[in-house]
């Protein structure tokens, strides 16, 4: 198989690109990069090396043990899942699928990775006690909720209008696993980003069809979906796992957004689709991916800088956000509080700011406020200038 390599970060994993071995496993230090590894995911899962995979995302079979067709009011059938490989004999059966293949997962997880597994009432809840059993550490579970579900038609239950996701890290002592917050926050106009999102199915000219225009997967995830899980969970040039690939989204976001991916499936219409969508995707410049930097990896700035470079002058009065507190900004860099609680005490900007609350701790930064031309502004917006010049003054 062809196999496509995206750009590499500065800090991605030195790989080698190998074919998929029919027996045995990879060669130490040596990855599959960029490609669709066709077998059981299982199997091929065995293969790859230890602790060598950033993130995963698995969307497995939901045994969804329907009893017959599924038919509209006006009795046309629904293009329902009555796939084989969501088929299962029993509950107990599909446990020990679930456990076999996130056993493998978990032994490819880097320390620092993380695991994405996706499902409905049918089979979400099992895989999450699965996932606390085998000692996975749940992160956060989301709701993904649909814009445009498919109407419950028997009218004998609310419909159906969301999918649970659930973000787990490799072990209960996992750290160091990556969330973009500040970027997710950026996203979502400077407000944290919460656990429900709202997304519409996938349809119209995303949706895979084949030449008869049936669909050629009848579960294809949005790929906004996946872009928001990946930009979340990993950086470029990270390897992404996908063990059951199907139509290909997660690769094909992969590839997009800079990450290299490796995906499983058995099925060959089924890769073979998935193989031609991936093909057909551009990645986006590296200027477009790059990360800004979270607020832990920013350079410490100390408030005296913003004196010392001249954007505060000695003497100048600070507030908080409504007016209420007034301190002024000593030649040493420390504050001294003008108005009560506090008035006349002498301390830094966080100690000043907790004074004037009446609180243990404060984040001086986001508390005091300048008066400029623009109106009034935290003076975090000064370090921000501060870190910006720093950065332009290093390349």
């Amino acid at each position: 198989m062809k196999v496509v390599r995206t750009g590499e970060a500065r800090k991605a994993p030195r790989v080698s690109l190998v074919p998929s071995p029919s027996r045995g496993g990879y060669p130490a230090g040596t990855l599959p990069l960029d490609t669709i590894l066709r077998g059981d995911c299982i199997a091929e899962l065995a293969k790859l090396p230890a602790r060598s995979v950033d993130m995963v995302f698995a969307d497995p079979p939901y045994n969804l043990q329907l009893g017959g067709e599924l038919k509209r009011p006006d009795e046309s059938r629904v293009d329902a899942v009555d796939d084989d490989w969501d088929k299962f004999e029993s509950f107990e059966a599909y446990d020990a699928f679930t456990r076999a293949w996130l056993l493998a997962v978990r032994r490819v997880l880097k320390p620092t990775g993380t695991l994405w597994v996706i499902g409905s009432y049918h089979n979400i809840f099992r895989v999450g006690t699965m996932l606390q059993d085998l000692d996975f550490w749940i992160l956060n579970d989301i709701i993904w909720r649909k814009t445009n579900p498919m109407p419950n038609f028997r009218g004998r239950r609310f419909t159906n209008a969301h999918e649970t996701l659930i973000w787990a890290s490799r072990d209960p002592a996992g750290k160091g696993y990556t969330f973009n917050y500040e970027a997710l926050k950026a996203a979502n106009e400077d407000v944290q980003m919460r656990s429900d999102w709202l997304f519409p199915i996938c349809s119209g000219h995303e949706r895979l069809k084949d030449e008869a225009g049936h669909k050629v997967h009848p579960t294809q995830k949005p790929e906004a979906l996946l872009a928001r899980v990946i930009l979340s969970a990993s950086k470029p040039g990270d390897v992404i796992l996908d063990p059951f690939l199907g139509s290909g989204t997660t690769a094909a976001v992969a590839k997009r957004l800079g990450r290299h991916f490796i995906g499983i499936e058995r099925d060959a219409t089924y890769a073979d689709a998935a193989q031609a969508r991936i093909d057909a995707v551009e990645p986006l410049p590296e200027a477009a991916l790059a990360l800004a930097p979270s607020a832990r990896e920013a350079p410490r700035i100390a408030f005296n800088a913003l004196i010392e470079r001249g954007m505060l002058e000695p003497g100048t009065l600070l507030t908080d956000a409504k007016h209420r507190v007034r301190a002024l900004v000593r030649a040493d860099g420390m504050l001294s509080l003008e108005t009560a609680p506090g008035l006349g005490q002498v301390g830094s900007i966080h100690r000043a700011g907790a004074i004037a609350q009446g609180l243990e701790a404060c984040n001086g930064w986001t508390y005091w406020h300048i008066q400029t031309r623009e109106g009034l502004r935290p003076i975090d917006s000064l370090r921000a200038a501060v870190r910006s010049e720093m950065a332009m003054a290093a390349e």
